[in-house]
């Protein structure tokens, strides 16, 4: 795939940052790619906090502790 049309989803949703985008990443702009999958990672847990707050906050609760 063509990197201008990757970095296009991604901008726009689209697409998520895989280990592969990642890499290319990390070596375009002279950092790692574990710092492009956090990012992904926050995104992700955002988005999902967003839509799933209210039913996990029903289904789960704590733990007791002893």
């Amino acid at each position: 795939m063509d990197g201008s049309i990757r970095i296009n989803e991604i901008v726009r949703g689209k697409r998520a940052i895989t280990a592969d985008t990642a890499l290319r990443l990390a070596r375009y702009f002279g950092n790692s790619a574990n710092f492009w999958l956090g990012l992904q990672m926050d995104y992700d847990l955002d988005v999902a906090s967003d839509e799933s707050a209210a039913y996990i906050g029903r289904e789960v609760h704590r733990m007791a502790m002893a």
